[in-house]
C-alpha cells in the first residue's frame, strides 16, 4: 500500500470517527430507520439525476449498497438509539475488520501475509479490552446490534472489493439509491407515521439544528469523501489490506465523544488506543526489500497489489 494511500485511509478514520458524535446529535431529534432513510434520499436524488451508472452488474451494486447501507445503519442507528454511548458504538463496529478478512478469505481467496495476521490480531485484542473495560456502560442488546451492523459493513466491503468498479466514486453514490427505499419502510413500519410527522414537521426549528448539522455531516462528510476514498482503496488493494484501518476509527470516535458529550476514557482506554493504532500501521507497511515490478496502471486504474499468495484472487 502506498503512503499517500496509508494516509487517505487515516483520513477516512478521523471522519468516520467524528461520524460517531454527528450520529447521535442527528438521532435526538430523528428516529433511526428515518434517519437512515433520509441520509440516503439526500444522496440517491441527485446521484440519478446527474451521475453515471456505474459499469458493474446490477446484482454486485445491490449488495453493496445492502451491506454498506441498509444491514449496517440499519443496525448501528437502532443501537445507538437503544442507549449505546457514540464512543463505544465506534469501537464495537469496528469487529467490522476482522469480519471482512474471514469473508474475504472464504469469498475471494484472499490470503493473510505473517505481519498482517501478527497486527490484526493484536489489534483485535485491544479492541476487546477496551470493549471489555466499557461493557459495564451499555446493555448487552446494543452491543449485539452493533456487531450486525459491523457484519454488514463486511458484506459491504468485500461486495465492493468483488465489484472492482473503474469509478469508486459513482459506486458510492449508487449504492446510496439502494438504501432508502427499505429503510422508508422499516420506518413507517416501525416507527409509524406519528413519530415520522412530528420530525420532519419540526425538522427545519432551532431546537433541531444540531439535528441536522448532524445529518448535514453524515451525507457531505462521512458519506461522500469517506466512503469515496474507502470504495477506492477497497477496489485497489486486498481487503485484508484495507479493513485493519477501519481499527482507528474507534480511536477517534471515543475521543470525539469524550469532547462533545463528556463520555471520558480513562487510562486503559487511552493505552489499548494506543496499541490500536500502532498494530493497524505496523501491519500495514510495505516489505522493506521488493524484487516485484510495480503494476502499471490500466486505462488511469491502479492494478491491485494483491498480497503473496493471493495471486489467484478475484479482481
Amino acid at each position: 500500500m502506498t503512503t499517500r494511500d496509508r494516509l487517505l485511509a487515516l483520513v477516512v478514520a478521523v471522519v468516520w470517527g467524528l461520524n460517531f458524535p454527528a450520529t447521535a446529535l442527528a438521532l435526538e431529534h430523528f428516529p433511526p430507520f428515518l434517519l437512515a432513510a433520509l441520509r440516503f434520499t439526500i444522496l440517491a436524488i441527485p446521484t440519478l439525476l446527474f451521475v453515471p451508472r456505474p459499469k458493474i452488474p446490477f446484482g454486485r451494486l445491490l449488495l453493496v449498497g445492502f451491506g454498506l447501507g441498509v444491514l449496517q445503519f440499519s443496525f448501528l442507528y437502532l443501537s445507538m438509539a437503544s442507549g449505546m454511548p457514540s464512543g463505544l458504538a465506534s469501537l464495537v463496529l469496528q469487529a467490522s475488520a476482522p469480519f471482512t478478512v474471514v469473508l474475504a478469505g472464504v469469498f475471494l481467496r484472499e490470503r493473510l501475509t505473517g505481519r498482517q495476521v501478527i497486527g490484526v490480531t493484536i489489534a483485535v485484542a485491544a479492541l476487546g479490552l477496551i470493549a471489555l473495560h466499557r461493557s459495564q456502560t451499555a446493555a448487552l442488546l446494543p452491543v449485539v446490534l452493533a456487531l450486525c451492523g459491523a457484519l454488514g459493513w463486511a458484506i459491504g466491503n468485500v461486495a465492493t472489493r468483488r465489484a472492482g468498479a473503474a469509478n469508486p466514486l459513482h459506486l458510492t453514490l449508487w449504492w446510496s439509491v439502494v438504501p432508502p427505499i427499505p429503510m422508508a419502510v422499516l420506518s413507517f413500519v416501525v416507527e409509524g407515521p406519528d413519530r415520522i410527522g412530528a420530525a420532519l414537521g419540526t425538522a427545519f426549528t432551532a431546537d433541531a439544528l444540531p439535528a441536522d448539522l448532524g445529518l448535514l455531516y453524515i451525507v457531505l462528510v462521512a458519506t461522500l469523501v469517506g466512503y469515496g476514498i474507502w470504495s477506492r482503496l477497497m477496489a485497489t488493494y486486498p481487503s485484508s489490506t484495507v479493513a485493519p484501518f477501519s481499527m482507528l476509527v474507534p480511536v477517534v470516535g471515543v475521543l470525539a465523544s469524550w469532547a462533545a458529550f463528556g463520555e471520558v476514557p480513562d487510562l486503559v482506554e487511552v493505552l489499548a488506543g494506543a496499541v490500536v493504532v500502532g498494530a493497524v500501521l505496523w501491519s500495514s507497511r510495505p516489505a522493506r526489500l521488493s524484487h516485484e515490478p510495480v503494476p502499471t496502471p490500466v486505462d488511469g486504474v491502479p492494478v491491485p497489489v494483491l498480497s503473496p499468495g493471493a495471486g489467484d484472487a478475484p479482481r
